[in-house]
């Protein structure tokens, strides 16, 4: 007599038997597939996402980072800068309470957005990466290069609001609760000081455009992006609670600086007593009228109401940038050799030769990455399959380095 066969197994999410799956999960009562069960697990992870992610309405004070503390933790990343470390500390914090703020009586809180004012390699984009790293409201880095007016070759100025909304996964409610860091705002400043003359697309006409972003207003954004996708259909973002951050190095404002407190740096009339480093201080004493000469438009810099400036790095602060930071070069290099199983160390004398460089061809922070990478190169090359566990870098095999490398021709090019 033939033995009786137990009938196959069933998914009982989706019904298909044992023969059609690959894999087949049994519990207790119940079997699951492995295809039922990877859609489970994605369903599950989304809503976990959207659950977890903080509602703006909530926000309690209490649990809010303080100024102190938030200035705190970008101290551990940015060296120096303590000013503008302070007004960005105070800008979020208010921000915060501006979005925790119950309607009782009559008095609404407005917002202050900021610009700041520095050299290249100062560290005006870390700070935007850095602050982002500990914020409890949705964070965009964005560049004012790419912008052009409408009609024109380029992004429209409401893509700007794109990367905000990728950043919460297009929760509409949360992006209108965000901050956004304008990288490069100089970029588009007026090209000639009589409007007339020509169409200024990238220039004047993007002020223009940015003008209702930065005091609030309703926006089209198309979520897609730009202008690849003109069929798409546009998310209406309200940018009243934005707050707005920009930055830019504003090359050769000194000038208009010096203009305006009547002392000379150029030209015949070089105020002979005025020395280089009074003249890396103008910075100090940036005023809104200055950015009116450099070719921001006056509606925009009264949108802009707090105005802070980035100190030039000395060879103190390029020395603690090699070390001190949590993300330090130097961290880095022994952390990738420690992975191979080598134990990376650096001369002193190495890191003050770095410095020298880096000051010598003016290419301040990012200069240390730059030079530090072409010293280190063959290093990471021949390391890693050699048997030596310690190696030593030298002041000698530093300056061989950069010797062979193209490096050394920025000292006749600068």
């Amino acid at each position: 007599m033939a033995k009786k066969q137990n009938p196959p197994l069933h998914c009982d999410f989706c019904g298909r038997s044992e023969r059609e799956v690959e894999l087949l999960l049994p519990g207790l009562n119940s079997c699951i597939c492995n295809e039922c069960a990877e859609r489970a697990s994605e369903i599950a992870k989304e809503y976990l996402h959207h659950t977890s992610t903080a509602k703006v309405d909530d926000l309690n004070l209490d649990d809010l980072p303080k100024p102190v503390e938030i200035k705190e933790f970008l101290d551990q990343y940015v060296i120096g800068q303590d000013q503008a470390k302070q007004y960005l500390s105070v800008a979020v914090y208010n921000h915060y309470k501006r979005l925790a703020q119950k309607v009782s009586d009559d008095v609404e809180i407005e917002k202050s957005n900021i610009i700041i004012v520095g050299p290249t390699g100062t560290g005006k984009t870390l700070l935007a990466k850095t602050i982002a790293k500990m914020l409890k409201v949705p964070f965009a880095i964005v560049d004012a290069t790419v912008l052009t007016e409408a009609g024109y070759v380029g992004e429209d100025i409401e893509s700007l609001l794109t990367r905000l909304l990728a950043a919460c996964d297009y929760n509409v409610e949360l992006a209108q609760r965000g901050i956004v860091f304008i990288d490069e705002i100089d970029k588009i400043a007026r090209k000639g000081d009589n409007p007339s003359i020509t169409r200024d697309v990238s220039g004047e006409g993007v002020q223009q455009g940015l003008l209702k972003l930065l005091e609030g207003s309703v926006v089209n954004v198309p979520p897609q992006g730009g202008r690849k996708h003109p069929e798409q259909k546009m998310i209406a973002i309200d940018t009243k609670n934005i707050l707005f951050i920009c930055g830019g190095a504003f090359e050769g404002i000194e000038q208009k600086i010096a203009q305006r407190l009547n002392t000379h740096v150029v030209g015949f009339g070089a105020d002979k007593h005025v020395s280089k480093e009074k003249r890396e201080q103008l910075l100090h004493f940036v005023a809104p009228q200055d950015l009116r000469s450099y070719g921001l438009i006056p509606e925009i810099i009264g949108r802009l109401p707090i105005l802070t400036n980035l100190e030039p790095l000395d060879r103190n602060a390029l020395l603690k940038i090699l070390t001190e930071p949590k993300n330090a070069i130097t961290k880095q290099y022994c952390k990738l050799l420690e992975m191979d199983g080598v134990k990376l160390t650096i001369d002193d004398d190495v890191l003050e030769y770095v410095v020298d460089k880096a000051i010598e061809f003016k290419l301040g922070a990012r200069g240390l990455r730059s030079i530090f990478e072409t010293i280190m190169i063959d290093v990471m090359y021949n390391v890693p399959s050699m048997k030596e566990k310690t190696y030593e870098l030298t002041k000698e095999y530093a300056q061989k380095q950069l010797e062979k490398s193209n490096f050394e021709l920025l000292a006749n090019a600068v």
